[in-house]
């Protein structure tokens, strides 16, 4: 029994897999009907993962040992709760609150996180601490990243015209951004490829056994 579930779940990636890829001929029911089970599954995943990895641990057990000594999480229980009447159509309005106190949440954390992260950490980077690595390729390294940082902030420098020596540094930060952006579509392309490498070997691997 377990060999023809191991052998029901390779048939069933594969299929899904080609499904997915006759898109790259033209849309078909093939394709819609493997992308639905895609998101059928995942949203089940996470609906499942949400109950026993973060509800169950983190709020019905605690309340259910020590109600007293966690009786605060009640808030974001009931916030949880008032969300999920977003499905009731007469009490849809109050979903509205949790959702915008998640929204600001996020937005606070993430804005703390990015300049921690992109800003302070960058000018540590290339400010406070100059040319101390040892090494000659290490040393030209910071030079190449200090001499970007900077063209890169004058280019986007607009209270005054980009002509003369600004405007050479601002041209000098254009080419930084245009190969900074060229190496993150390159990494984003990268990881695709992997990813069609990964399919590619389940299909001549697992599904047909060729290598």
């Amino acid at each position: 029994m377990t060999d023809f579930w191991t052998a029901f779940g390779v048939w069933l990636g594969a299929l899904c897999t080609l499904a997915i890829w006759s898109f790259l001929y033209k849309d078909n029911p093939f394709y819609k009907f493997a992308e639905q089970i895609f998101v059928g599954v995942s949203a089940a995943f996470w609906f499942i993962n949400t109950i026993y990895q973060i509800l169950i641990p983190n709020l019905f057990q605690k309340l259910s040992s020590d109600f007293s000594g966690n009786w605060m999480l009640l808030i974001p229980g009931i916030l949880g709760i008032m969300m999920l009447m977003r499905l009731v159509p007469k009490y849809e309005w109050l979903g509205k609150y949790p959702l915008s106190i998640m929204i600001g949440t996020a937005a606070g954390l993430s804005i703390i996180m990015f300049l921690k992260t992109d800003v302070i950490n960058q000018i540590i980077a290339t400010m406070l601490n100059p040319l101390n690595a040892s090494s000659l390729s290490a040393k030209l390294g910071q030079i190449i990243l200090i001499i970007g940082t900077i063209a890169g902030l004058v280019y986007f420098y607009f209270s005054k015209k980009h002509e003369g020596v600004i405007g050479g540094v601002a041209k000098i930060g254009i080419i930084f951004l245009m190969v900074s952006f060229g190496a993150a579509f390159g990494y984003t392309a990268m990881a695709r490829i992997s990813l069609l490498i990964g399919r590619l070997q389940f299909l001549l691997g697992e599904w047909l056994g060729l290598i």
